[in-house]
This record gives C-alpha cells, structure tokens and sequence, in this order.
C-alpha cells in the first residue's frame, strides 16, 4: 500500500521546529507586497515597504512616487497605498 502525499498550499506564516535550533520562520507563499506612499517631516516623499523601517526612495513630488511605487508593485506582485499630506490614506491601489 502506498501512502498519498497531500498538497499544501501555504496561506499564513508557518513556524518549522528543529529539535537542536531556534525556530525557523516560513515567509508565505503568496504574500502580497504592500507599499506606502507617505510624505516626511522634511517635505519630501516616501516609497516604504510596510514591513520596513527605511524609505526605498525619495520624490520631491508625491506624482513621481506614485509612479515610482507603481512599477515596483507591479514588478513584485504588490499593492500601494498612498498617504495625504495629513497622513490619512488617500487611496489604494
């Protein structure tokens, strides 16, 4: 008798115990990457993944992150949200 293998597919993060070791953290499989446009205390704009503590780039104008995070998103299968000058969400995308 052979025993079937059942597929399994990840939907939250998974902690993987080893006997000896610390636990190891499984990242999702499909994790949708968000970022956030928001403006800085010196007046300039922001692109900032939400898990990070640093700025991926700096606009002068809130356009040109926008376009900027676009593409990113776009390439790494994510979302944006951006931010008003006040700091609510403006919108999501």
């Amino acid at each position: 008798m052979v025993a079937k293998k059942e597929n399994k597919t990840v939907t939250k993060k998974e902690v993987k115990k080893t006997p000896s070791k610390k636990p190891e953290v499984v990242e999702e499989k499909n994790s949708i990457k968000q970022y956030h446009i928001s403006k800085r205390e010196d007046g300039r704009w922001q692109v900032k993944n939400v898990k990070a503590e640093k700025a991926l780039k700096i606009f002068k104008t809130q356009k040109e992150a926008i376009d900027y995070a676009k593409g990113v998103a776009k390439n790494q299968e994510g979302s944006i949200r951006v931010h008003s000058k006040a700091g609510k969400l403006r919108k999501a995308k």
